[in-house]
């Protein structure tokens, strides 16, 4: 296989493109720094582009691997045909290249195998080859009691096990099956009956919580579905229902056409239905006629080897797609989520919502830092409202807060009331933003926590984290694994490999994509960046934690085991304020540097004039072309220095819509239809979109709510996480706590 022709196909890029990714990546660069510094190299491939490939790369080289063991297995058992190297070398999927190797793998002991012990094999043969003799004539020189073969039943039965097990290894059988099964199979899906019920049959909270968590599956009470037309979520839903025992699933096949298609492929003139021949009968009623022996071990080899087979792949087919898909929405979630714009300059108030144990409440200065931490207790069973409002306005006023970031958890509610009510006696301007406090829990209880505040318990954590995640929420966040944050759909039922890889990669992205402060960024932060690993990382923290800040990016080589390839792949998303070189403050790579000084030359600029940005650069080039080639630089690398010397230190993320500052609150009694509300959207998933409107109760707006302006393949197309949207109420269940929200308006 030509791996670098068949990814261009398959990514529809240019031969050339590909072959400088692979060697790219060969040579130990990181996708960020592929994407970011090396444009002109790959034709200026996007990171999701460049992933892809990265991902199809392993792929194929893995199926390389496994072509090259496969036919070094099959020629030293000596069954190596020039027709079956051609097929192992043409075989395009690793499901195809295990299909063509099963006949010659080692297997574990089978009814076939016991019959080829007993001297059947030569008797299976005769029945396959000469279809028109009589198989219970020839049976009878194969009875041996010593062998277990007892009776021409006997004899035919083991040949007929031979035959199932011959048929059932032929790869273009399994592939043609495969191909039936998926045109024309169902998947099937009904109600499994609870065996938890008491014997008197009388309900107790346990049924009860069965009955409830049943419910959520009631759409596959009675489900059919094509396989082809299966959706992604409905594929993720239906493998949850079955794995907590609340549905049966089945996966329904054409097995009377398989079975005649493969009666037409092996009996000589066959014609008509199977069952024509052998419908209610068994091998001792047609053990004279040898082509009714061939169906009955035809049907045996579908229903016993083959289809089992095929649905254990199709499901795991299905499933993996839909994870791909899942995956894939998950990670454009996440990097809306990661990529909010941060709220700077302001000093926030962490409000950790909770009934018994109290409310966790953490004051965050402008840089992060924790200035104070209380506990309160409005909520049941105390209820110290006032108690409560006396604090936080004290607080406010000694720590000038303007913002107040509240976990949208349990007590969510009840806190929001009495901060909307006490806002409204508080006389400078304080909003509060409710925020996605998924993850913070698990932050606030991990390693990474403790060394971080070894001081403050796990309430206290969450607290400065639901702050933190508020100013800055790439920083916070790349502290929580990726699948904790609640921005999916089905994440813990998914291949966890493969999620964790995924994810993982967005973050890197996003990380790289914004940079770091070389000054400012903890470990967790530092750790994401291109070329640094978590060793590294700790590395940096420790050296500024001895030698106080860097003042230059060449100082990074001091830092123990970063050496000149880390150094290379991390530089340029390192920032520096203030240091001794204004480039330092830039994204340009320090490779660049002399290019980039000689253009600030050439067009009458000094090197401390970047320090403010220069403004209009871009408009006293003449010819891009010519002074790229005169600086000796790519034109792409050459537009990229010309943005940042523009707006040094430029943050991408200001470009995303700002979170909704609240000072009021609504119920959901307070909701009616036809109302039209502004909301911001929590979650994205196949059949629609989130949106919380205030009301601690998201809203969904269906899919086919999104818009009437055009048909919309998947809501990613048109709404992302963090977006500000307007929304019109189409209807409340207040019992089910159900909001019905459309974007036509």
């Amino acid at each position: 296989m030509d791996i670098i022709k068949t990814i261009s196909t398959e990514l529809s890029i240019k031969t050339w493109q590909t072959e400088a990714v692979v060697e790219l990546i060969d040579e130990g660069n990181t996708i960020p720094f592929i994407a970011r510094y090396r444009k002109e190299k790959h034709g200026s491939l996007d990171d999701e582009k460049l992933r892809e490939l990265d991902e199809r790369l392993r792929y194929l080289r893995g199926l390389e691997e496994r072509r090259q063991t496969i036919l070094a297995s099959i020629e030293e058992q000596g069954k190596l045909t020039d027709e079956l190297r051609a097929q192992i070398e043409e075989a395009q999927t690793m499901v195809l290249l295990e299909d063509l190797y099963r006949p010659y793998k080692q297997k574990r002991r089978t009814r076939a195998t016991i019959a080829k012990e007993k001297g059947l094999e030569p008797l299976a043969e005769s029945i396959f080859n000469d279809q028109s003799c009589n198989p219970a004539e020839l049976a009878k020189d194969y009875i041996d009691p010593e062998k277990e073969v007892e009776s021409v039943s006997d004899a035919i039965a083991g040949a007929m096990d031979i035959l199932a097990e011959k048929f059932s290894d032929e790869a273009d059988y399994r592939t043609q099956i495969r191909r039936m099964t998926w045109e024309e199979g169902e998947i099937s899906t009904s109600e499994k009956s609870s065996k938890d019920s008491d014997d008197d049959g009388t309900d107790n909270s346990k049924n009860k919580k069965l009955a409830e968590r049943s419910s959520v599956y009631e759409t596959y009470h009675d489900f059919t579905a094509k396989l082809k037309k299966l959706q992604g979520y409905q594929t993720l839903a239906i493998n949850r229902g079955e794995k907590e025992k609340f549905l049966t699933v089945k996966l329904v096949a054409p097995r009377e056409d398989i079975i005649d298609w493969m009666c037409g492929q092996i009996i000589e003139g066959f014609s008509g239905s199977f069952l024509d021949y052998v419908d209610g009968k068994n091998a001792d009623d047609v053990s004279d006629n040898a082509k009714s022996i061939i169906m009955l071990a035809i049907a045996d080899s579908y229903d016993r080897l083959i289809a089992p087979a095929i649905d254990r792949e199709l499901r795991s087919e299905l499933t993996e797609t839909a994870e791909d898909g899942a995956i894939k929405v998950f990670g454009k979630n996440l990097t809306q989520l990661l990529m909010q714009p941060p709220i700077k300059d302001q000093v926030v108030l962490g409000w950790d919502p909770a009934f018994r144990t109290g409310c966790k409440l953490a004051v965050v200065d402008g840089t992060g830092k924790v200035l104070h931490t209380v506990v309160v207790y409005p909520t049941a069973p105390q209820n110290k409202i006032e108690e409560t409002k006396k604090t936080v306005k004290a607080l406010i006023d000694k720590y000038d807060i303007t913002l107040i970031s509240v976990g949208n958890g349990t007590a969510s509610r009840e806190s929001e009331l009495v901060i909307a009510d006490m806002l409204k006696s508080v006389k400078k301007p304080v909003h509060y933003v409710i925020v996605n406090e998924a993850g913070a829990s698990v932050y606030s209880a991990s390693k990474r926590a403790t060394e971080e505040f070894p001081e403050f318990d796990v309430g206290q954590r969450s607290a400065v984290s639901i702050a933190r995640r508020l100013q800055d929420p790439l920083a916070e966040l790349v502290k929580i694994e990726p699948k904790s944050i609640g921005v999916g759909q089905y994440q813990h039922d998914m291949n966890q490999k493969k999620l964790e890889e995924a994810l993982g990669a967005v973050v890197e992205d996003c990380v790289n994509h914004v940079g770091v402060d070389l000054n400012t960024a903890s470990a967790s932060l530092l750790e994401y960046v291109s070329g640094v690993s978590k060793p590294i990382a700790k590395n940096i923290v420790a050296y500024r934690e001895a030698n106080g800040r860097f003042v230059s990016r060449k100082e990074l080589l001091k830092v123990a085991k970063l050496g000149p390839k880390a150094y290379e792949q991390c530089a340029g998303f390192m920032r520096i304020s203030d240091g001794k070189e204004p480039l330092d403050e830039t994204s340009v790579h320090p490779e660049s540097y002399e290019a980039a000084k000689k253009l600030l030359s050439d067009l009458g600029f000094a090197g401390d004039d970047i320090r403010g940005g220069v403004t209009g650069l871009s408009l006293l080039l003449k010819d891009k072309n010519k002074e790229a080639e005169k600086l000796g630089i790519g034109v792409e690398t050459l537009n990229d220095i010309v943005s940042e010397l523009e707006k040094p230190g430029r943050d991408p993320r200001d470009e995303m819509p700002k979170p909704i500052l609240r000072g009021d609150v609504l119920e959901m009694e307070d909701l009616s239809e036809g109302m039209v509300l502004k909301g911001t959207v929590r979650n994205v998933i196949d059949f629609g979109a989130f949106v919380d409107i205030g009301v601690h109760q998201d809203g969904l707006v269906h899919i086919s709510q999104l818009t009437d302006k055009k048909f919309v393949k998947h809501p990613l197309d048109v709404v992302s996480v963090g977006d500000i949207v307007d929304v019109k109420v189409l209807g409340v269940d207040i019992k089910k706590k159900r909001i019905s929200l459309s974007m036509i308006i």
